[in-house]
């Protein structure tokens, strides 16, 4: 199949990489899976035994007319533990370097699609200055953009580290959430056949 070069002419790339199906079930589960990777997992609390003190019992077991106590950092208890206290733990969830591969093919292929795919010969930008960038992109009038290059030029990095909606990746730096977090997505041919050797 062929694509179109915004600044040049079109480039023959793979059926298999950029003109797949769309399996919706096997992206969910990729960006699931990555956002779950991404979690912290630390949070902690106290449970009655977590808690300092509470060795000695507060009053006698019999005889006080009161309802029985055996600690004073009983859940139920002023200062207490936690009944159902949160553990530190691993959110990971496994995914296939199979699956993985097929939802970014699946994911470009509906990029091309739905015609949110920018190809361009080169993108770079002179110095590290966010206005030069900023032209560039209202010249092909991008406002929420995803770059991709083969390697991340610094320049180019630097020049988009303040703007919200454009952010700059290579192309092991991509990612399923990151593809289809904007509404276009720059990529140079180059990434292009970076992708096909990747995932073809």
């Amino acid at each position: 199949m062929q694509l179109n070069v915004n600044d040049a002419q079109a480039i023959e790339v793979s059926e298999l990489t950029f003109g797949g199906e769309f399996n919706e079930t096997l992206v969910h589960q990729a960006v699931v899976a990555y956002m779950a990777g991404g979690r912290q997992g630390s949070k902690q609390q106290k449970t009655r035994s977590d808690v300092s003190g509470g060795g000695k019992r507060p009053w006698r077991q019999k005889g006080t007319g009161r309802a029985r106590a055996g600690t004073i950092r009983s859940p139920i208890w002023r200062g207490g533990g936690t009944t159902f206290a949160a553990r530190p733990q691993d959110h990971s969830q496994k995914l296939n370097k199979k699956m993985y591969r097929a939802a970014l093919r699946s994911i470009l292929a509906e990029l091309v699609r739905t015609d949110r795919l920018v190809v361009v010969q080169d993108f770079a930008v002179e110095s590290p200055k966010t206005k030069d960038l900023l032209g560039k992109l209202n010249d092909m009038s991008l406002t929420d953009v995803l770059i991709v290059s083969d390697a991340v030029d610094q320049n180019l990095y630097l020049a988009a580290r303040n703007l919200p909606h454009v952010d700059v990746r290579d192309v092991q730096g991509s990612d399923p959430v990151s593809l289809i977090a904007y509404d276009k997505v720059l990529i140079t041919v180059s990434a292009v056949k970076k992708f096909e050797e990747l995932l073809g």
